[in-house]
């Protein structure tokens, strides 16, 4: 009888959170949304958080003083005024001095007073920025037992499951005190384990994995539209209760890595599939893969890169009219269909590139994601894309998917009503995450000055040059006895500079998809000067850029601390101070530099035509610091980076549009 009532329970809050609109605006209704965030983040100022957090810091004597089962009492009395939504302001700093105490006592850290400042913006609703190293991780996990308390069911979502594993189990001790219990949704959990992971006071997980189990009670619940109803339907379904949803709907949102989740994965919205019969369609997209390398760029198509589109000029056509005459498949008869497929097999060619967007791993595509560095193994592109992509680098082609739902994170990040997040780089995104979820930006100071040195950036004529001066570079740095920690875009660059890191017999460790399980041993070691094999050279895609925390050794930080060199600019600026952010943490010392030519995407894609009349200035392999021509073309890598990111934002808002266009026109949808 409780399991059915727990299921019960489960359904009415589903339900609940399912008819929840959330609204985006527009126009001047966006203006005045813009003002209203405005005017709420003004109501709660840095000086304002800071009085607040001092006078929490203030009771800590008292805290200190206090027994085990004083503690555990005062705990769970003020717990009982949260939950019955009786707290005020002082019931809130009492509160936070309690959970402060219990952190101390059951892992050994102490929050400062940004720490405190940070968690009681978050309790608020708000999103912090806090500087890497600055302890996210216990900051987020004292606000969320404030917001679990209120709130009941709290969502914790992070970037990959290593880190949701790796905090559900840390603060496991500070959550279990205060009278909450925790859980991680991880991958291969099967649907019973994550129905019992759901009921519990706090879920750690990725937004993939939560939007996809939400996505999936919608589908179960497609023809229910009362908790009564749907009991009375899923008693008569074979599988009983069973056949009702695991979420127990959407309350709050804790997000770790705010800005990657809320902004760099709303590009792409989750869309629940299923394969269709067979792969009758494999023979056609070879064809297509067949005919599209035998066209020739210029004459009978053009490429463009940014947008990834494919255009056949009038030469190109006639060509394909004469090749779909020459084969067997059918579907070519269809002239158009004929071309889009050829135009899908050229972008899979020329826009898709192995170790960039995709790897080949155990005989299958893999996507690559872009901004962690990660394998998504579950996942596809759509509407052709991968078939064909499969098609050119002739593996097996799997078959094509026939869409079941679809949602945008964006979407689903506003379907909650309390959303609260943390990242070291929120302010670049601030006017994006005011606009589009309601929620202000606090920029959070840091505890201990800030003294990590940004070197003046490296420009150079091609990549290679670069390629050799970045080697030459992390010798002179690792010979002064300093760990050096070297960020790349892609895997197929981290490998290039293993491999000529190996030319030159400098031990190495690379930490990309493929060493995703050995993540934490490296990133441990990453920060050591002392050892049998010297200070440590650890060359790493966007995996180390978010979510990990290099402790320095003794020998390291007298050296002068760890030296972050970026190989290229990335698209966003976001992402580039995530990295040069793994140095310098907690006032240590540190450095970084950034390496860049004009064969890099970045300039390629986004300011060709100026970087061509750039390079041809250019006198020397290198680019002479402080020169006018390098203050000329340090800005120019700015202003293509700003192109880049004005195009990520103009995605996302169509993604935006497209949501609202569902919303209105196909209701339920």
């Amino acid at each position: 009888m409780s399991q059915a009532l727990t299921r019960y329970n489960v359904l009415h809050e589903s339900l609940r959170s399912r008819r929840r609109r959330p609204e985006f605006s527009h126009g001047i209704d966006a203006i005045a949304t813009r003002l209203l965030v405005r005017n709420d983040a003004r109501q709660f100022t840095i000086a304002q958080l800071r009085s607040e957090a001092e006078a929490v810091a203030v009771l800590a004597p008292k805290m200190h003083a206090m027994s085990e089962a004083a503690l555990d009492d005062a705990v769970m009395a003020v717990r009982e005024t949260f939950v019955r939504q009786r707290q005020d302001t002082e019931t809130l700093h009492h509160g936070l001095a309690l959970v402060r105490e219990v952190a101390r006592r059951q892992i050994g850290e102490e929050a400062y007073i940004v720490q405190l400042m940070a968690a009681l913006a978050m309790s608020r609703g708000r999103v912090v920025e806090m500087v890497t190293g600055e302890g996210k991780t216990l900051t987020g996990s004292i606000a969320a037992v404030l917001i679990a308390w209120q709130r009941r069911h709290l969502h914790i979502l992070t970037v990959n499951d290593y880190l949701a594993r790796r905090d559900a189990e840390s603060r496991k001790p500070i959550y279990a005190r205060c009278g909450l219990n925790v859980g991680a949704i991880q991958q291969e959990q099967a649907p019973d384990e994550r129905f019992g992971l759901y009921a519990r006071s706090i879920v750690y997980g990725t937004p993939k994995q939560i939007t996809a189990d939400w996505l999936r009670d919608q589908i179960r619940l497609r023809k229910i539209d009362s908790a009564w109803s749907g009991r009375s339907l899923m008693a008569r379904s074979p599988q009983g209760m069973q056949a009702g949803p695991m979420v127990p709907g959407l309350r709050a949102a804790l997000v770790d890595e705010a800005d990657a989740v809320l902004i760099d994965e709303g590009v792409v919205p989750l869309i629940i599939a299923q394969s269709r019969q067979g792969d009758s369609m494999s023979g056609v997209y070879r064809a297509a893969s067949h005919m599209a390398a035998q066209l020739d760029e210029g004459p009978d198509y053009t490429i463009d890169h940014v947008r990834r589109k494919a255009e056949l000029r009038k030469r190109g056509e006639q060509r394909c009219d004469e090749m779909f005459e020459r084969t067997n498949e059918p579907i070519f008869r269809a002239r158009r269909r004929g071309q889009e497929l050829v135009r899908q097999a050229l972008v899979a060619r020329h826009c898709y590139r192995r170790g960039d967007q995709y790897q080949i791993v155990d005989g299958r595509v893999v996507i690559v994601d872009e901004y962690t560095g990660r394998f998504l193994a579950d996942r596809s592109w759509e509407h052709g894309l991968h078939q064909a992509v499969e098609a050119k680098e002739q593996v097996e082609i799997t078959a094509d998917r026939e869409t079941m739902a679809r949602m945008s994170f964006q979407r689903f990040f506003r379907s909650y009503p309390f959303l609260a997040g943390m990242t070291g780089t929120a302010a670049d995104a601030t006017g994006e995450i005011e606009h589009v979820y309601r929620t202000p930006v606090v920029v959070i100071p840091t505890n201990k000055p800030l003294i990590r040195k940004q070197l003046p950036m490296r420009i150079f004529n091609d990549a290679k040059t670069k390629w050799n001066a970045i080697v030459e570079s992390i010798e002179q740095v690792n010979a002064s006895g300093r760990p050096v920690l070297v960020g790349t875009r892609s895997i197929e660059a981290s490998e290039h500079v293993s491999r000529l890191l190996e030319e030159r017999g400098m031990v190495h460790r690379v930490l990309n998809a493929y060493h995703d399980e050995e993540e934490a041993e490296l990133i441990v070691l990453a920060g050591r000067a002392g050892g049998a094999e010297g200070p440590a050279i650890t060359v790493a895609t966007n995996m180390a850029g978010r979510g990990t925390d290099i402790k320095l050794d003794e020998a390291a930080r007298m050296a002068g601390g760890l030296h972050v060199m970026l190989t290229e600019m990335h698209t966003a600026k976001r992402i580039d101070r995530q990295f040069i952010g793994r140095a310098g943490r907690q006032g240590d010392p540190g450095s970084a530099q950034i390496f860049v030519s004009f064969d890099d995407d970045l300039m390629r894609l986004y300011a060709p035509r100026v970087g061509q009349r750039l390079r041809s200035r250019m006198t020397s392999e290198e680019m002479a610091h402080e020169s006018s021509l390098w203050k000329l073309s340090s800005r120019i890598w700015r202003f293509a980076q700003r192109r880049a990111e004005a195009r990520s934002r103009r995605n996302r808002s169509s993604v935006l549009r497209q949501d609202d266009w569902i919303e209105k026109h196909l209701p339920g949808a």
